[in-house]
């Protein structure tokens, strides 16, 4: 299997390159090999997959932040890295190292520190990446997205408690995860208040854990999350789906997943907010004498009227053939600027007409300079 490219260089950007500068340069290079540019060309096809999955990772913070750390391991189940670190957001098992070494709780499932650490705590919101096309941004889609998320233990519904058994309230602490101790100092007596070492900050012992769990009271599992990507919808917006994240402690509310939307770019349009972006060549006689020429919109194409000596850089207005306006009525329009398109070879013929046109206008022209092509 091929070894992966560092992801700043498939992107050709530094690694402290901003937000603007990753999507400008996802843009460009996403625009310059989009399959229907080249089509049948599978080394372009296998670059726009590359181009977009560097993006997707780079441009969200907390995914950039491990590959940073890590590189491409950080995102390989084979790895031992779990699959991409998902489960660092109130998964247990970490939460339990992380407890012993700060001295307090993690992810939503420690305790200690003045709190009380049996209170019912809401769970960690999860984000991911959904990368969807132009016109499916434009008109809505729904899209699978797969997660890891904490959820409460289904064999002791999040008590971490084997089968016919309980957890016992901390002697020491008496159920607050936290103990105060106090010690001579040369200012007198001092008092401090840090985590309960019986307990591990959990104000309750579990003498015989869930084998589910291992006394945790979550597990991490994968789901698949079906997205109703909304029309409209442009790139770098999210969508917040409640109750979708990280279970909840003690029978805390689920956190959200918050989907980050990535929209590629299309081979002829750009979008500027509702609006729709085309430029369309038309050739020398379709500007001078008019013409009615096809022009591709979001719904297929249409005509489009020019009229009599159009000039290159006319822009023209298509109503209501834009991008739909998000969680409203109504569409953007579509503005078509069109460029007139200089011949590159003629016939003498052909050349000697344009001469004959130049003169009955009182132009003087060399052919040379207009129409030669210049040998060095």
């Amino acid at each position: 299997m091929a070894e992966k490219r560092d992801y700043y260089e498939v992107l050709g950007v530094q690694k402290s390159a901003s937000e603007d500068e990753l999507k400008k340069a996802y843009r460009k290079l996403a625009k310059e090999n989009h399959p229907d540019l080249h089509p049948g060309d599978k080394e372009c096809e296998a670059r726009f997959k590359e181009i977009n999955e560097a993006y997707e990772i780079l441009s969200d913070k907390d995914k950039r932040a491990k590959y940073d750390q890590f590189g491409h391991a950080a995102f390989d189940p084979n790895q031992g890295f779990g699959g991409g670190f998902g489960g660092f957001e109130g998964f247990g098992g970490f939460g339990d190292i992380f407890g012993d070494i700060f001295g307090g709780g993690f992810g939503g499932f420690g305790g200690g520190g003045g709190r009380n650490p049996n209170a019912p705590r809401k769970g960690d919101n999860l984000r991911s990446n959904v990368t969807v096309k132009f016109e499916e941004a434009a008109f809505g889609v729904k899209k699978d997205v797969f997660i890891t998320k904490v959820e409460q233990c289904p064999d002791c519904k999040g008590t971490g408690c084997a089968e016919g058994t309980t957890a016992e309230v901390c002697p020491d602490c008496k159920g607050t995860g936290s103990v105060k101790t106090t010690q001579r100092t040369p200012f007198g007596m001092m008092q401090s208040t840090g985590q309960c070492p019986k307990c591990k900050g959990r104000g309750k012992i579990i003498h015989t854990p869930c084998k589910g769990c291992h006394g945790i009271g979550s597990v991490r599992r994968q789901h698949k999350v079906n997205v109703s990507v909304p029309a409209g919808i442009d790139d770098g917006q999210t969508i917040s789906l409640r109750g979708q994240g990280n279970a909840g402690a003690n029978g805390g509310p689920a956190g959200d997943l918050l989907i980050t939307v990535l929209v590629q770019p299309h081979a002829r349009f750009e979008r500027e907010g509702a609006s729709v972006l085309l430029e369309q060549d038309i050739s020398f006689t379709q500007a001078t004498l008019g013409a009615e020429i096809e022009v591709p919109t979001l719904d297929g194409k249409v005509k489009l009227n020019i009229p009599e000596g159009t000039q290159t850089g006319t822009v023209f207005r298509l109503r209501g053939k834009g991008i739909p306006f998000l969680r409203s009525t109504g569409r953007g329009d579509q503005f078509v600027t069109v460029r007139v398109a200089v011949p590159k070879s003629l016939s003498s013929s052909q050349k000697e007409a344009l001469r004959q046109f130049a003169a009955s206008l009182g132009e003087s022209v060399e052919s040379k300079n207009i129409f030669g092509k210049h040998k060095k």
